[in-house]
């Protein structure tokens, strides 16, 4: 089990490393993480919902996600609440007392599915949530060392230098676990280092001696690593400015959802994207993107308090373009409405109305992978591919009502019935929205998607392809600056 001193610390990379790593060893792995607290979220073949790291870390071992990978989500619904997953399935939203109270109930949860991946795979490679030193929260835990005494795991300790601190984190975090949770400690990992690894030296040889755990590695800062983020958003990679053929802004909500969505345009080397926060007006650029949301109708209401919804009629009298991806492609519409409290208070919400729709919030949510064909028209018909292919995933309550003339934003395949249309593009063109998370990662959708906003770009590499890329480069990093001997020796 890979546990951090603090979030970010590294847990869900260093994971993703050691699966690809064990693979090239020859061992049967699987990624595991009993509890995720997370917005970033993907749908497995199943129709289950588990955190996106977790289908980082699959695609790492090589083998299809499953529900079982991720048996708790947790995504915030406020600062005190959030809705409960339990194998894949939202089953209610709790505030953090009640939630408090049915930790046994997903401890159960938790040993279920570890145990099933357990008697599938040789090595179960597990990621820890937060900090297992988190004094408030060590009774009934099941994210740290409460699961890692369960099942009698070995832990290693990761810390992030490029922090600063980095002797504190460990020693501080060691000192805080209990005799039994020192002993299960068999070693740390230092990640995000730069410089002469001899300056360092003094520092891991009285780490050592002071806590009589060694050291299993020295990870360095891997510039620009492109993988998918587990929560935080990560700034946009150095580009070119002086082949920068798109500008692209996406406003930052309170809860917003998938983010992931934004990788590929974040590695574009001729998009400059920029995230914008709540202390910022929208620049000018030309595209604007509204991301998905977790709490659709505060967030809608939020855009409104900030002035982004001045900031969006401006751009669109000025001719930029209008994106919205599932929350974002409801706010879009003429009315948001919450009946039954699903998303938080009861009420109607008036939508940014640049699209023929209206939404109304639902328990029931939707949980699909989708293909079609996107038909997003581009002002140079040249450009405009009739037959461009497009595929993502559906994560949504919302059941959406769309005009009977309105132009869809894609046709969906079904195996079952006519093919569907999925989303509205306006009669202008200017502006539209789908519920496809992933809308991007196709080379070709995406490039469609830029010369529908203006742009004539390069076509890219997809976004499986670019994060195996990634992924090697961790994986040989892992390999080169860790200790497999005595990692190996912990499992065999």
């Amino acid at each position: 089990m890979i546990q951090g001193t603090t979030s970010d610390a590294g847990k869900s990379l260093l994971v993703a490393g050691f699966c690809r790593c064990l693979v090239k060893k020859g061992y049967q792995v699987a990624p595991f993480k009993p509890q995720n607290m997370a917005l970033n979220s993907a749908v497995t073949a199943d129709g289950g919902e588990i955190g996106r790291a977790q289908a980082l870390q699959a695609q790492a071992a090589g083998i299809e996600p499953n529900v079982d990978m991720n048996p708790v989500l947790l995504k915030p619904s406020s600062d005190t609440g959030a809705q409960v997953i339990i194998h894949g399935k939202a089953i209610s939203n709790m505030q953090a007392k009640a939630y408090h109270d049915y930790k046994k109930v997903a401890m159960q949860a938790v040993l279920e599915s570890h145990a099933r991946l357990a008697s599938q795979y040789q090595v179960v490679m597990v990621e820890g949530a937060g900090s297992p030193a988190e004094i408030n929260l060590r009774q009934g835990d099941i994210a740290n060392m409460g699961f890692a005494e369960a099942v009698d795991c070995p832990v290693i300790i990761v810390a992030d230098i490029d922090r600063g601190g980095v002797f504190a984190q460990l020693v501080g975090t060691l000192e805080l676990l209990s005799e039994s949770e020192q002993n299960r400690v068999v070693g740390f990992v230092i990640n995000k280092f730069r410089g002469d690894i001899k300056l360092l030296q003094s520092g891991l040889d009285w780490l050592e001696q002071r806590t009589n755990k060694p050291v299993l590695g020295v990870l360095p800062y891997l510039m620009d690593l492109q993988l998918a983020e587990e929560d935080a958003i990560q700034a946009s990679q150095t580009i070119d400015p002086t082949d920068i053929r798109l500008r692209i802004a996406v406003p930052v909500f309170s809860r917003i959802s998938n983010h992931t969505d934004f990788d590929m345009l974040r590695a574009h080397p001729q998009v400059d994207l920029t995230f914008i926060r709540q202390s910022s007006p929208i620049p000018p650029c030309d595209l604007i993107i509204l991301p998905g949301s977790k709490s659709v109708r505060a967030d809608l209401a939020l855009l409104k308090s900030l002035s982004w919804q001045q900031d969006i009629a401006k751009h669109l009298r000025y001719g930029g373009k209008l994106l919205g991806i599932c929350g974002g492609y409801q706010m879009l519409g003429n009315s948001i409405s919450d009946t039954t409290g699903v998303e938080g208070d009861i009420g109607s919400s008036q939508g940014l109305g640049y699209l023929p729709i209206t939404t109304e919030l639902c328990e029931q949510k939707q949980l699909t992978q989708s293909q079609g064909s996107l038909m997003l028209q581009t002002d140079n018909p040249t450009e405009t591919s009739p037959n461009c292919q497009i595929k993502g995933y559906q994560i949504h309550v919302g059941q959406t009502t769309v005009a009977a003339d309105a132009h869809p934003f894609a046709w969906l395949n079904s195996e079952t019935q006519e093919d569907q249309a999925e989303g509205c593009i306006s009669d202008d063109n200017q502006v539209a929205g789908s519920y496809l998370h992933g809308l991007f990662d196709s080379p070709t959708a995406l490039q469609q998607i830029l010369a529908w906003a203006g742009a004539n770009t390069e076509v890219v590499t997809d976004y499986y392809a670019q994060q195996e890329h990634e992924l090697e480069r961790l994986a040989e990093a892992c390999l080169q600056h860790l200790d497999w001997a005595k990692i190996e020796s912990f499992f065999i």
